[in-house]
């Protein structure tokens, strides 16, 4: 009864999900169905929720922040040009073939999304590719394989709800997912590779893709290990972006970049020095910062404080640009806020525990499913901070009743569970829109949610061997 009762909630987001309703909708769902069961099944007493309210308060406060600040950060981008223009310097400076492929999949799309979030990553890169003359279809699956950095997208707010729910430091998680995560890197570059290159070029096109995949997972384990996880997938990104640019230079002729290109990239690198300079401030710091650590560290501050000088430069474009990242954080945030509700309750309550008692009946086989139950909850989730609120919860219990290795574990269902929003329906659906194929959204979807599996076998295959 108790095992039934535990799985209702998350079953009634699923059902709302495959019936079309919104995150949002869904995330109500549970929540509907979880409120009685908290007070007839799992009760829990008034000081423990107020204890749990003030301890989920502050990252409540952060994931929304950092929601706000991604938003505008990419809408003031689009309005005043700046998106086009780096855009333009950047298809311009790639040529065609294998090369700018792979430097998008690996570079521009993980830089983006790791500054901006929400998919906003494959929203730029779709254009980018039809530019290098892909076909609609092949522009919109590629832009969706660069969504592969998810759990450092808009600075990891997702794996920040991970690190919470499971206890393990933030820092620490970033690097035991980037270690899983160098499967989805892999994988991600040779599928690009068989689909954009000829017959007869693969074998080479598949090795510049394992040495492109392989040099962004160096890039972001070495981030994650020297500076931290919040800014690592870009940093990654954009090593990845400059290692194609110089090569290809090195090969041709000499790249530029005008006045204006520079300009546009200024508010891109205000977010990466302000965190990296913040960040290695109170790391040589002998004791910490405190309350002024926790801000000036912060993504929420630094994508605020760049968007702010951008707007403040570029008045005309302000109004439009808060509009409408006001309008897109109202349809984001509340899904978001909702699904970390729904797995504290389910963690407080006592619902986590009763899950993980189910998964630990797997035994010795559990690691190997573990990355598999963490793809299906980010893809009806859609959200990498859906799906840790939901699942991280649950993960670290099984672990830690089965003696695993708990970052690890969590390494293991964090870049599993981010993998799956590459397949996301919405991702589909945006991207087959981009690259003006929409009647191809089927067949999108369908080779997505197999690279998907493959990726989900593979990570088990890695999860069971280490765990």
């Amino acid at each position: 009864m108790r095992a039934l009762a535990a799985v209702a909630p998350l079953s009634a987001v699923i059902l709302m999900l495959l019936l079309g309703r919104s995150s949002r909708a869904a995330a109500l769902a549970g929540i509907a169905v979880l409120v009685p069961l908290v007070a007839f099944v799992f009760p829990i007493s008034v000081s423990t929720a107020l204890r749990s309210a003030a301890e989920w308060a502050p990252v409540v406060t952060e994931v929304v922040l950092v929601l706000a600040g991604g938003i505008l950060f990419a809408e003031a981008g689009r309005f005043t040009g700046n998106q086009q223009r780096i855009t333009g310097w950047v298809t311009s400076s790639l040529g065609t073939g294998i090369v700018p492929v792979l430097a998008i999949v690996h570079g521009f799309t993980p830089l983006t999304e790791s500054l901006t979030g929400y998919g906003v990553g494959a929203a730029l890169a779709v254009p980018l590719l039809l530019g290098i003359g892909l076909p609609g279809k092949q522009a919109a699956i590629v832009g969706l394989l660069g969504l592969c950095a998810v759990p450092w997208g808009s600075m990891g707010p997702g794996t920040l709800i991970a690190s919470h729910l499971s206890g393990v430091d933030f820092d620490a998680l970033g690097v035991t997912t980037a270690l899983f995560n160098i499967v989805v890197f892999v994988a991600v570059g040779v599928t690009a590779a068989l689909l954009v290159s000829e017959r007869g070029r693969r074998v080479p096109a598949i090795t510049a893709a394992i040495g492109s995949a392989l040099a962004l997972s160096a890039a972001v384990l070495g981030a994650n290990v020297l500076v931290g996880t919040a800014p690592a997938g870009a940093i990654g990104g954009l090593t990845v972006l400059a290692l194609h640019i110089g090569l290809r230079a090195a090969r041709s002729n000499r790249i530029g970049m005008s006045r204006d290109v520079a300009r546009a990239c200024v508010p891109y690198a205000i977010v990466l020095c302000g965190m990296l300079v913040s960040t290695l401030v109170f790391a040589l710091l002998p004791a910490g910062g405190g309350a002024a650590q926790a801000i000036l560290t912060s993504p929420a501050l630094w994508l605020s404080v760049s968007t702010g000088a951008l707007l403040a430069v570029h008045r005309s474009a302000a109004r439009g640009a808060v509009r409408s990242a006001a309008a897109t954080w109202l349809r984001v945030a509340p899904a978001t806020v909702l699904f970390v509700v729904l797995g504290a309750l389910m963690g407080v309550s006592g619902m986590t525990e009763e899950l993980a008692g189910i998964l630990a009946r797997l035994g010795a086989g559990y690691p190997f499913f573990l990355p598999l139950f963490a793809s299906l909850i980010g893809f009806v989730t859609g959200s990498n901070s859906g799906a840790n609120a939901l699942g991280a919860g649950a993960q670290t219990d099984v672990a830690r009743a089965l003696g695993l290795d708990v970052p690890l574990a969590i390494g293991a269902h964090n870049a599993a569970a981010a993998t799956a929003m590459m397949a996301s329906p919405a991702r589909v659906e945006l991207a087959v829109s981009l690259a003006r194929v929409p009647e191809q959204r089927g067949a999108v979807q369908r080779l997505l949610l197999l690279q998907l599996g493959v990726i989900s076998l593979a990570i088990g295959c890695l999860s069971f061997v280490l765990l």
